[in-house]
């Protein structure tokens, strides 16, 4: 048994560490999305893996159990904003960390337009200038969930809301 106090490890490197196609891949999708590291890109393709390896285990149950178990599976990876409404086991059996690495903090800011660019939205999330739901969030690595996306926005007290209402305003005159 481990140490109650010590975390567990949220993330599993790769296997074999120098395979260079995986290598080029990692280097562009931290690009992509601006990652800080690639621990980060390991955490989220390990839930990716996570999330495959349990519809895989559904497949093997008997259908009563199936069908509970795969509705559940599916209902959440909905909320997580990760697969549509009408997914199937197949879906999931698809995931990829990309599919993970959209629903963080940091691409949604960007795309939505708060930040010009993925670099500038890790750092206004770091320095607390955005809030989902009213709530500053400090990670940029938080996954939002898909009804908390549109709630995405400038923390009420950021100098970049005030910058925002002001824009606003002008445009209403």
């Amino acid at each position: 048994m481990g140490d109650p106090k010590k975390p567990r490890k949220k993330w599993m490197g790769p296997k074999h560490p120098w395979v260079k196609e995986r290598l080029i891949r990692e280097i562009e999708l931290m690009g992509e999305y601006g990652l800080r590291n690639k621990k980060e890109l390991w955490r989220l393709e390990t839930l990716a893996r996570y999330f495959r390896h349990r519809a895989r285990s559904l497949l093997a149950l008997p259908p009563e159990i199936r069908a509970r178990e795969e509705k559940a599976l599916l209902s959440r990876l909905y909320h997580l904003g990760v697969l549509p409404e009408n997914a199937t086991l197949d879906d999931v059996l698809g995931l990829t960390a990309r599919n993970f690495l959209e629903r963080r903090l940091q691409t949604i800011v960007y795309r939505k337009g708060l930040a010009k660019s993925i670099h500038e939205a890790r750092q206004l999330i770091v320095h607390g200038h955005i809030a989902v739901a009213g709530r500053r969030i400090r990670s940029p690595s938080y996954l939002v969930r898909r009804e908390e996306e549109d709630l995405v926005d400038y923390a009420p007290t950021s100098p970049f809301a005030s910058k925002r209402v002001e824009e606003e305003g002008e445009e209403a005159l």
